[in-house]
């Protein structure tokens, strides 16, 4: 097995989605609204969200693929493409895309923000369309053969981990983020979920699992078609978290510093690390902020579990919160730059600490002192980002 972890955590990978057998601290899927009515949920009409999309109710926004959200998995198509450095070939996904016409019409995620990225080679790479359809990319390549290994730090202080190596590693010159010069020269997040010469070596023997030395790790199923490149398909795990209160679902597919993919069962993308950082709301700005709980409550029969140590110790996702998303913001960008923060001993011996869900309520407590960065350090960014396209919208 690839990803080994030090303790008795669930074999696949720190953020396992909520099913809905876990309890109430490792689920986000909102309750029935039968309960405590006098009519069964039967009786309930359609959300507004399918009368408006803005409205409360479940919204699929990455529509490109198939989802499942009580499993907690997407299937999207997979596209094959080829590096111009050593003509490798790899196989990637499209999640986001500054060209708004082709994001209503390939059901991605529109992210005019990406167009601010484009600060280095690096932190965009260059590909040409070729007469086939596929993509020549002037750089950029993924190693996915090192063995993913976290062990987390002491009992009483799980994190920071004392060991944690991501199980794929980009070059220097990979980042997901790839401009088209020959096509509008839009922008498109296409991170590489699969890298290999032979698709036959993507599985192993007849259970046909992901073999996780060709493939990212958050990869569940991958189905490579080779008489037909269009109809290859890859089925990835999601995440849940929540934005301005809403549970959501999203891909994690790259991180910029390696401790952080290895956590987050990315891919390290050195590229992503040219982009600048602190910045979310201002012009030109190419990210968005994810607020990340690092001494949260623990156990997943604790309904305000969150965070880093529980991650680490109970095997469950860390439940961060993201800030706008498609239909809630108008600042949205897959390209989260992470706050960390940590309650104060203060707030725990008080009993404040909890679950927080939504942005503002976050900085209010970072105002008040309950909240502060690591260690007890000013609270802002972090100084890495993790890139998590937006997938789904429980409410």
């Amino acid at each position: 097995m690839k990803f080994t972890l030090s303790v008795s955590l669930a074999l696949i990978g720190l953020l396992t989605p909520a099913y809905p057998q876990d309890g109430p601290g490792c689920r986000v899927d909102p309750a029935s609204p039968s309960i405590g009515a006098d009519i069964p949920e039967t009786y309930f009409g359609p959300p507004p969200s399918t009368a408006q999309k803005e409205l409360i109710g479940p919204l699929q926004l990455l529509t490109a693929g198939r989802l499942d959200a009580r499993a907690g998995t997407l299937t999207l198509p997979l596209y094959r493409g080829r590096v111009r450095q050593g003509n490798r070939t790899v196989w990637y996904i499209l999640t986001d895309t500054t060209d708004e016409g082709n994001a209503k019409a390939l059901g991605l995620n529109f992210a005019p923000k990406l167009f601010y990225a484009a600060v280095s080679d690096k932190a965009v790479r260059t590909a040409t369309l070729q007469r086939d359809g596929t993509l020549l990319f002037d750089a950029g390549y993924v190693d996915f053969s090192p063995e993913r290994r976290v062990t987390p730090g002491p009992s009483n202080r799980p994190f920071p981990p004392a060991l944690a190596e991501p199980g794929a590693i980009g070059d220097d010159n990979y980042s997901p983020l790839v401009r088209i010069t020959n096509a509008g020269n839009h922008i498109y997040n296409a991170p590489i979920v699969a890298a290999g010469e032979d698709p036959a070596q993507f599985v192993i023997g007849p259970t046909s699992a992901p073999n996780p030395k060709f493939v990212h790790d958050n990869v569940l199923r991958i189905s490579i078609n080779t008489a037909s490149p269009f109809a290859s398909t890859v089925t990835m795990r999601l995440t849940p978290g929540f934005s301005f209160a809403r549970p959501v679902l999203y891909l994690s597919t790259d991180a910029s510093v390696a401790p952080v993919a290895a956590l987050e069962g990315a891919t390290l993308a050195p590229g992503l690390q040219d982009i600048d950082l602190g910045n979310d709301d201002s012009a030109f700005s190419a990210v968005e902020r994810l607020f990340l709980t690092i001494n949260g409550p623990t156990g997943c029969e604790n309904p305000q579990r969150q965070g880093l140590y529980s991650a680490l110790t109970d095997g469950r996702p860390p439940l961060n919160v993201l800030g706008g998303i498609p239909t809630v913001a108008t600042d949205y960008s897959p390209l989260w730059d992470v706050n960390m923060g940590e309650w104060t001993q203060a707030a725990i011996d008080r009993g404040y600490r909890s679950r927080v869900i939504e942005e503002f309520q976050i900085l209010a407590l970072a105002a008040g002192g309950f909240i502060t960065g690591p260690n007890g350090g000013k609270y802002g960014s972090s100084g890495f980002i993790v890139n998590c396209p937006i997938v789904f919208r429980f409410l």
